[in-house]
């Protein structure tokens, strides 16, 4: 899972020892640069050189991203303003009014929602209805409720906490007609509601008939004997500090919100993605999503305009720049940078990154040059881990790849970490077998690319192997795993390129197009499936470059069409 505001430096799916090493490396080279928020990620598995490298050097497994595709919970509003389920109008509207918000979601104690209520519910409560009266002077509350928003000084209350209909009324007639007007709407007098200022007789009067409660406006001074009477009646009396039309609004927003509550809300998970989102969104009349888990937990909430709001995830992408090779989900957050070491795809970006591409053997040289210009020295450990992405991606210096650099480079930080390379090297690659270690399938995908060439879809993965003995025990289920791959990922063809790290000589073995594959020149050790390819050792500067020509042969033969565009993903 995705943290809001990182940036995740990160290789390419299913990564080797290098893509690993890079990104954990380039991770402390931003560390000592003095920057925050960078963390070292993948996007696959590990495997046992992976796992011994890390083990050696005393360094955790980078965090695993299975998918940054921006999600509602990268761009909802998590400090929610909410409300209560027994708060009244009065309350929802000052957090409304101190937090400019425009709905409030309504929540239990224990934060599972309810419904919500908003601005414009509030506002429709209140504005007047002509033609019902009666409604207008309507509060379904309690005498608490009341006094709270009222910030009154309680004189005398009965059943504070008891909730009832009420109704309003400012004693403002002549005393011989107020009793009749309430018995003319059909209003009770025990649930009525009398706001008055400092008329006595009104005062008493009410207290007689046995209203509900009787409102003093004005902090006003209430005489001993209407206090005395008010006990002995059991009407509760209060003193406002507002004038009389003032304390009748408050009193009306002390509405409880229960009757308003929009029990019918529009909800979403936090995971749902946002392109999904915005589709809902656009044909829907809800002014915001709830979102909850699947305990009804309120999580947050997504209005229209968060949608538009850029998600804050970004990538630095490390040993590879083709967003086929990718983290899912690369396309949609901002690529930062790219530290890469392979050939340029066609990758571009909404805006101009930091993009250092250079002709060695190794990601892990490029981050330790890093180092030396800036004049940091790594820790031992880093060091160790940044030599042991040259030894993998390089075997030791022996790949066709290796340069000069990455001989100068290791021996720099062989230095520093006070490590012996050959024996370095002898760790890793006698750190198991990955055919030994795995199914087939997991083989196949261990460590593979998917690549476009004029068009033409095909993948090629690479294991290294002390001698070839375990690859001949499994060379079938190993096949079998290959045509199933081509299957699934809809390739021309699929290539599993096997090498032997002594004798630095590889065996191919590939399963598709059979034009292809009559067109390898190679000599096949076995029929139109395995070629010996003496001195083959590194797919990117060997293997890619003789599968290209072959497929520009297979254009120009017409065996295969040419393209009318490529991919903007190729």
């Amino acid at each position: 899972m995705t943290t809001q505001g990182a940036t995740y430096i990160v290789g390419h799916k299913n990564p080797d020892a290098d893509a690993i090493c890079s990104a954990i490396a380039y991770a402390a080279f931003k560390e000592a640069k003095g920057y925050t928020g960078y963390v070292a990620a993948r996007c696959g598995n590990s495997n046992a050189r992976i796992d011994t490298i890390l083990a050696r050097f005393h360094q955790p497994l980078p965090l695993y991203l299975s998918d940054v595709t921006p999600r509602v919970r990268d761009v909802m509003v998590t400090d929610v303003v909410t409300v209560p389920q027994n708060a009244t109008c009065a309350e929802a509207l000052e957090l409304i009014d101190r937090y400019d918000v425009r709905i409030l979601p309504v929540v239990t104690e224990d934060n599972r929602l309810i419904g919500s209520v908003s601005i414009f519910q509030l506002g429709g409560f209140f504005v007047p209805r002509m033609n019902a009266p009666r409604e207008m002077r309507k509060v379904f509350t309690s005498l608490a409720h009341i006094s709270r928003a009222l910030k009154a000084r309680v004189v005398h209350s009965d059943h504070p906490d008891r909730l009832d209909e009420l109704f309003v009324r400012v004693g403002a007639m002549d005393v011989h007609s107020f009793g009749a007007v309430s018995s003319g709407e059909g209003v009770p007098l025990e649930k009525t509601i009398i706001i008055v200022g400092d008329r006595r007789d009104i005062q008493l009067r009410s207290i007689e008939l046995g209203v509900r409660a009787l409102v003093v406006t004005g902090n006003l001074p209430v005489d001993e004997d209407v206090t005395q009477l008010a006990h002995a009646k059991g009407v509760s009396l209060m003193v406002s500090p507002y004038d009389s039309a003032t304390t009748a609004w408050v009193i009306r927003s002390a509405y409880t919100l229960d009757r308003l509550i929009d029990r019918k809300f529009s909800s979403i998970g936090s995971e749902i993605r946002l392109s999904d989102v915005r589709k809902k969104l656009a044909v829907s009349a809800a002014a915001a999503f709830m979102v909850i888990n699947d305990d009804g937990i309120l999580q947050g909430i997504l209005s229209k305009t968060d949608i538009l709001k850029p998600v804050k995830t970004r990538l630095v992408l490390v040993d590879h720049n083709e967003m086929t090779q990718a983290v899912p989900g690369a396309e949609q957050v901002t690529i930062a940078e790219i530290i890469d070491h392979h050939r340029i795809g066609s990758l571009s970006t909404q805006q101009p990154i930091l993009f250092i591409n250079e002709p060695v053997g190794s990601t892990c040289t490029i981050v330790a040059d890093l180092f030396r210009r800036e004049n940091l020295i790594p820790t031992p450990a880093m060091a160790g881990i940044m030599m042991s992405g040259i030894i993998a991606d390089t075997l030791h210096l022996n790949s066709p790849t290796s340069t000069e650099k990455d001989a100068q480079t290791l021996s720099w930080l062989a230095k520093i970490a006070q490590v012996n390379s050959r024996e370095l090297a002898d760790t890793i690659f006698s750190s198991g077998s990955v055919i030994l270690a795995n199914s087939a399938a997991k083989v196949i995908r261990t460590d593979f690319k998917i690549y476009e060439e004029d068009g033409v879809r095909f993948a090629v993965s690479q294991v290294e192997e002390l001698g070839f003995g375990n690859f001949w025990q499994h060379a079938r289920d190993l096949a079998k795993a290959l045509h199933d791959l081509r299957t699934e990922e809809s390739l021309l063809f699929a290539c599993l390129l096997v090498t032997d790290i002594n004798t630095q000589n590889s065996l191919l073995l590939v399963k598709g197009d059979p034009e292809f594959i009559a067109r390898i020149n190679y000599t096949y050790v076995e029929k139109d499936e395995i070629f010996d390819m003496p001195g083959v050792v590194s797919r990117k500067k060997q293997l890619i470059p003789y599968i290209g020509s072959v497929l520009k042969e297979m254009q120009n033969d017409g065996a295969i069409p040419a393209p009318t565009a490529k991919q903007a993903d190729a």
